[in-house]
């Protein structure tokens, strides 16, 4: 999950944005607004008047240079925006820009039911409302689900149980756990060297600490010194807040993966399963060590679950 200082509320009308959004913001302490409101202000009008008088095209133009607006500003809030808003590309790159953005999905069946007596949504102004309902919800549903960063199902749940949802969602830490050249091989070789538990294990057991402790952990392996240094770089576009990595072999030599985990502002912990500086001459030199934040040697696979541990320790610290 992207870090933002804003929280985006999209979804179609009647999802529950304007409640959500109050309750989140007493939750967080973060001051909410409206865009549809805001919008009427500035107009002296309500959205119907405006789409009645000027048209949808005038009002959709007024909804994106708001967003331009909104998006330049350094404060934080949250932000509960209209229903038809990310149907321009335009402003789904914007809403993207502005925050993390959250889709309350709901189905047409909850739209209807909340809505059917209300007199001051233009768009269901006709003599079936109920497909309109359909209609709409489909077309913009690819809309909704391409800029969303979380994807909230909201038809049976209170604004209470939204709000834990998105608040826990938000708080998820993504890690990753970069394995290199023969870790895949655990459990066939050297065994008393690196245990009898294979590496499907491992991956198991990092999942089981990823569902404990709320976190976002992927796990990666690769026996090519390429693809381990693409996949360091990727981590610094895809919000990755911390890497635990076992290079393998390549802690001796590599240079290329050194200089990626330099480039990487994040927390790094270097794992190795063996304690190195115990073995073999050459197997004592770290050449990436120098750019972690720590080293766990010998601990076994119980040290992957003390290196997330020790960067999950940080972002506390940091919050």
């Amino acid at each position: 999950m992207k870090k933002t200082k804003n929280i985006v509320l999209i979804g179609f009308m009647g999802s529950g944005k304007t409640s959500v959004g109050m309750k989140l913001s007493y939750r967080l302490r973060i001051p909410v607004e409206d865009t549809d409101k805001l919008i009427e202000k500035r107009e002296g009008c309500s959205v119907s008047e405006i789409f009645e008088a000027q048209g949808e095209a005038y009002f959709r133009q007024k909804e994106t240079a708001l967003l331009q607006e909104l998006a330049d500003k350094t404060y934080a809030r949250i932000y509960s925006v209209g229903g038809g808003t990310p149907v321009r590309s335009e402003n789904r790159a914007l809403l993207q820009r502005l925050g993390t953005v959250v889709y309350l999905r709901v189905r047409p069946e909850t739209v209807y039911n909340r809505l059917q007596n209300d007199t001051t949504r233009p768009l269901l102004q006709c003599e079936d409302p109920q497909e309109r309902i359909r209609t709409l919800m489909e077309s913009r549903r690819q809309a909704y689900e391409s800029c969303a960063d979380m994807i909230v199902d909201a038809d049976d749940l209170s604004v209470e149980e939204i709000v834990h949802k998105i608040t826990k969602e938000l708080n998820r830490v993504k890690l990753l756990v970069i394995n290199g050249p023969n870790i895949n091989f655990l459990g066939i070789r050297e065994k008393s060297v690196y245990g009898t538990q294979d590496y499907e294990y491992l991956k198991k057991m990092i999942q089981r600490k990823a569902e404990e402790t709320n976190c976002e952990i992927e796990v990666f392996q690769s026996n090519h010194e390429g693809a381990i240094i693409d996949r360091i770089q990727e981590s610094y576009f895809d919000g990755t807040e911390g890497i635990v990595i076992n290079p393998g072999a390549y802690t001796h030599y590599s240079y290329a993966i050194r200089d990626a985990l330099a480039s990487i502002l994040v927390p790094k912990v270097e794992i190795h399963i063996s304690d190195i500086t115990k073995r073999e001459e050459f197997r004592r030199i770290s050449v990436t060590a120098p750019v972690c934040d720590k080293q766990i040697y010998g601990q076994g696979l119980d040290g992957y679950l003390r290196a997330i541990d020790f960067i999950l320790a940080l972002k506390r610290k940091e919050s």
